[in-house]
């Protein structure tokens, strides 16, 4: 018999439970910051060596506020995926983007006609060339939660060319986790570093 596992909300309002209960458990402490100017910009840095424990600041109540505050400090993400998603719902409903896959699958089957094309597998060029742009979105603007909504759509290419949902999922999911990650100009990485 499969066991049931807890709703999304459930589970993370247990590790913030759980976060709470280590607030009064592990030993407070903080380190002293200082403002330098660091190439041309005034930032505050941590002091070497100047950690100090301080009274523990138990938490009880605020675990109840803790995912109005994520919601509201992450507002921005949340209404943009809704919103793509939102887009995505309907030209799904038109069945728009069925029509592209098969129009797409048709034009690279044209392209199966030329020898070097085939025998390096079109199958694979198309993958490599998705997952490229998807890269270069995670290193140029940090694109990431962002990549959710495309993977309705590449999950059905995916499998109307023979493999399976995950590559779908890694040819949006994967390829954006490495560009992120290289980060050419993403703001997110390379704006803290």
């Amino acid at each position: 018999m499969l066991k049931k596992i807890p709703h999304t909300y459930a589970i993370i309002f247990y590790i913030i439970i759980a976060t709470a209960l280590l607030t009064w458990l592990v030993p407070g402490g903080q380190y002293q910051r200082e403002t330098k100017n660091i190439n041309g910009k005034e930032r505050k840095v941590i002091v070497e060596n100047s950690f100090k424990e301080v009274e523990n600041n138990g938490q009880t109540w605020q675990i109840f506020s803790a995912m109005y505050k994520g919601f509201k400090e992450k507002a921005g993400i949340i209404v943009f995926i809704f919103m793509v998603g939102g887009a995505f719902m309907v030209v799904t409903k038109t069945r728009a983007i069925d029509t592209g896959i098969f129009k797409f699958l048709d034009f690279t089957k044209k392209l199966k006609s030329n020898k070097l094309l085939d025998k390096l597998g079109v199958d694979n060029i198309i993958i490599a060339l998705i997952m490229l742009m998807f890269s270069f979105f995670g290193a140029v603007f940090g694109m990431s939660e962002e990549t959710i909504p495309f993977i309705m759509i590449l999950v059905p290419l995916s499998i109307s060319m023979g493999y399976d949902s995950i590559t779908g999922v890694a040819m949006v999911f994967l390829a954006a986790g490495l560009g992120f990650a290289g980060a050419i100009l993403n703001p997110f990485t390379i704006g803290v570093a």
